[in-house]
């Protein structure tokens, strides 16, 4: 038993020795591991209030999911934050010297944090805005996928080819954001075609709309509809405008599945798709003057 508490006053002497100072306040050992304890526990409470807040109280108000995730995250950052105040207080820190120091720090820091503060602030702004939700088929920054997750500093996009990409929050605020179910999930596709001079324009309208009726994928209300855009250097360009709800996410296959079908319908009807035409005209000189080189 006496080995023990020999044993216990060398830890404890080591433990009690001060790392620094600040104005009155020693910072030791014990403090460290007294503050790291208490932070970590802290964390581990705010996370698990905020789900609280967020998946069990907010659910019976019927508040959306944007909207209890925002909530959410400010209640965790705030009993945080007012959790750190307590703990320091506790460990005996003088908080006015801390805030000359961290005032001091924070001048020099600021400037670097400034794109973070830029992305937490953008990301509750789209919390509570909701011009992006969980779900939606965006594209930003050059980027097109559907959003998985928003977080306090980016969101998380996933494309057609499965890759997670991870956004600043930021771009959604700075750039323009292009939101295909922002509005409701109902979207027209445009679909160019060109076709032959000589071809009879009546029947290639004729068989676009049919094209697009046969597709179960297009909808019927609203109608698709066939527009002559131009008569072009090498054929007249029609263009097939149909609408969608179904493959909103996957706009390549709706376009895939009606060029097929246009290519069969032009076959059995013998409309030609034109290629590329130039025609040369070789103008020819007048004679060299007598003596001159060509």
């Amino acid at each position: 038993m006496e080995t023990l508490r020999e044993i216990w006053e060398q830890v404890k002497a080591v433990l009690d020795v001060p790392i620094f100072t600040l104005g009155e306040s020693h910072f030791t050992l014990w403090t460290f591991f007294y503050l790291l304890g208490l932070f970590l526990l802290l964390v581990f409470v705010a996370g698990r209030l905020r789900a609280w807040v967020s998946d069990l109280l907010l659910v019976r108000l019927g508040l959306d999911v944007n909207r209890r995730l925002a909530v959410g995250w400010l209640v965790q950052y705030s009993v945080i934050f007012l959790g750190l105040l307590i703990l320091l207080q506790t460990a005996g820190i003088d908080l006015t010297t801390v805030n000359i120091l961290a005032g001091a720090v924070g001048i020099g820091v600021g400037f670097g944090l400034q794109s973070i503060a830029s992305n937490f602030i953008s990301g509750l702004i789209i919390l509570f805005e909701r011009p992006i939700k969980l779900g939606d088929r965006v594209e930003v920054a050059g980027v097109e996928g559907d959003v998985v997750r928003v977080g306090a500093r980016s969101t998380t996009v996933v494309t057609n080819d499965n890759i997670a990409i991870i956004i600043p929050n930021g771009k959604f605020i700075s750039e323009n954001v292009i939101n295909w179910s922002y509005t409701d999930d109902k979207v027209r596709f445009r679909v160019p075609v060109s076709v032959a001079y000589g071809s009879d324009l009546r029947l290639v309208e004729k068989l676009l709309l049919e094209a697009a009726a046969e597709n179960p994928d297009v909808l019927k209300e609203p109608a698709p509809a066939v527009r002559l855009m131009e008569f072009g250097d090498s054929g007249v360009l029609f263009e097939l405008r149909p609408w969608t709800s179904a493959l909103l996410h996957r706009r390549g296959k709706l376009t895939s599945d009606l060029n097929f079908a246009i290519w069969e319908k032009f076959r059995q009807h013998g409309i030609e798709i034109p290629f590329p035409q130039r025609d040369v005209h070789i103008r020819s000189g007048s004679p060299l003057p007598p003596g001159t080189k060509g």
